[in-house]
């Protein structure tokens, strides 16, 4: 990680002005159509359950955790586990921890670094380090919350990247036990191999001859058989960590796991566009791998220099792989954060020139150009912005009226929940289903309806088991018998092998059934 930009305060009243001039605009309501024949009557008296409990807390959280709630489209690995897990990892790879900047390092411990293992036991080391590596008690001050959640990363990065497998496994574990059956997460794959080799051919403005020279002499296509092999293992870890497969497999190992290729949008343009090369072949090749992503905070000057040369490299690489989906941070800045101009396109050329199918943040669509003509585009094109409440609120000080979700769904723009970094921000999907339920009034129909979309717009192979978008009306070969049952057609159980995409959908709607029975009878 790069120098932190401070974070000034964000105009509360400009966001609230810019939200109040858009909201006439709009068209009614059409966050997701319902379907034609209306909620089931066990829907409608599970929306009158969750009104009457609407402001009990803990009422809240048991009956949302127990909700089946699709997948998690945006989320980072390593800021994903637990801050314990953490530091468990890096005690058992005998790293330090420096008492002063808690930074975890290799040994040996000298001068003001201590050994990881210090941090095992309850006691004042132990909170230092994890307030250090997480938004745990965090209060703004000299430090802004954008600067410290990004300097978490590396504060404990050393201790992130030796055991993705285990991390996956603490991460799906949380997931399966708040009723998630989809993760897509984020890793940088042969990051060392791609920037050796970026560094050896250097950037060409010629995009094409740029790819060429990668490509040449099968140097990419080596780094793809490394990345390829380095996933090999780590699910290997995580299959014998959740002991897949045997009498005592664990939760997670029913959760369906996809991988996003990360860039570090901050970086040379010469990196970034061999990362970006890289998860494009992987996308190709191997199921596993589904998208590419850039990271990093858009407000570094490096990000904002070359945002849209790094846009136009999208431009050029989608038609070359039709497999690899594109799914883009955008839009998560501030006034204050950046200037002015900054915040005028970012989420536009995502879409229209980085050919994005999915956003993420999208916090600032109303200092956009156009920003009414933005979000019908958005609605149009069926571009899903993935939301993470928490991470908008401890990043960018934006939350409740300020935040653009309710514009979003408003339009008729597709969202879906997502946790980004949980690990850091201390909380798990079930936080942002309880605080979207509570901030914005939302229905169990419509929480219901996030949770689909998680699955609808996930990367997953296969056709759906909607035939349109809009009201998740089934295809024709899964209709005549109840969405979800157990004994489906047998031309819709033949798509349902087909179609991990489809089988994870139809297996929520027979979830959604079992769980409204649950709560109704209780």
């Amino acid at each position: 990680m790069g120098p932190m930009t401070s974070l000034r305060r964000t105009s509360s009243a400009a966001l609230v002005a810019c939200a109040a001039l858009l909201l006439p605009l709009a068209p009614a309501a059409q966050a997701a159509a319902p379907a034609a024949a209306g909620p089931r009557p066990t829907e409608a008296a599970v929306n009158g359950l969750l009104d009457g409990i609407r402001q009990d807390p803990a009422r809240l959280d048991a009956l949302l955790r127990a909700m089946p709630k699709g997948g998690d489209l945006h989320n980072h690995l390593s800021g994903a586990v637990s801050t314990e897990l953490l530091i468990r990892l890096a005690a058992q790879d005998d790293l330090c921890i420096d008492a002063v900047t808690f930074t975890s390092a290799g040994g040996p411990c000298t001068g003001t670094a201590r050994p990881a293992r210090d941090a095992l036991p309850e006691g004042e080391f132990r909170t230092q380090v994890i307030r250090a590596w997480s938004m745990q008690d965090f209060t703004p001050g000299a430090e802004s919350g954008h600067d410290h959640f990004f300097a978490t990363f590396g504060k404990f990065g050393e201790a992130s990247w030796r055991h993705p497998g285990t991390m996956i496994a603490e991460v799906t574990d949380t997931m399966a036990a708040q009723h998630q059956s989809y993760l897509e997460t984020m890793l940088t794959p042969a990051s060392g191999g791609v920037a050796a080799l970026a560094a050896k051919v250097g950037f060409d403005p010629d995009l094409a001859a740029l790819r060429q020279k990668l490509l040449a002499d099968g140097q990419m296509q080596a780094l793809v058989d490394s990345a390829r092999a380095d996933l090999d293992r780590a699910m290997d870890e995580y299959r014998d960590t959740e002991r897949c497969g045997t009498a005592q497999a664990r939760p997670g190992c029913a959760v369906t796991v996809r991988i996003q290729s990360q860039a570090s949008r901050a970086s040379t343009p010469a990196r970034v566009f061999a990362q970006l090369l890289i998860g494009m072949e992987l996308a190709s090749q191997d199921e596993r791998f589904v998208s590419v992503n850039l990271v990093q905070p858009e407000d570094y000057q490096s990000s904002l220099d070359n945002y849209q040369l790094e846009m136009q490299m999208l431009d050029y690489l989608h038609p070359l792989y039709p497999k690899a989906h594109i799914s883009l941070h955008a839009g998560e800045l501030v006034p204050g954060l950046v200037k002015p101009e900054d915040l005028t396109f970012h989420i536009r050329q995502a879409v229209l020139t980085g050919r994005a199918e999915r956003i993420g943040h999208g916090v600032d669509v109303t200092h956009e150009d156009d920003a009414a003509g933005l979000l019908r585009t958005l609605a149009e094109r069926k571009v899903l912005v993935e939301v993470p409440l928490t991470s908008n609120a401890q990043i960018l000080q934006v939350e409740g009226r300020q935040h653009p979700f309710p514009l979003y769904r408003k339009y008729g723009v597709p969202t879906a929940l997502a946790t980004d970094d949980p690990g850091v921000e201390r909380i798990d999907i079930t936080h942002e289903y309880v605080r979207a339920a509570r901030t914005y009034n939302l229905s169990y129909t419509d929480l219901k309806d996030l949770a689909r979309n998680s699955l609808e717009y996930g990367f997953v192979s296969g056709r759906s088991l909607w035939r349109d978008r809009d009201g998740f009306r089934p295809v024709p070969e899964c209709q005549g018998r109840p969405i979800g049952s157990a004994n489906p057609t047998p031309k819709c159980a033949a798509l349902l092998a087909a179609s991990p995409k489809a089988a994870l959908e139809w297996k929520q709607e027979g979830d959604f059934r079992a769980f409204e029975a649950a709560v109704l009878n209780k």
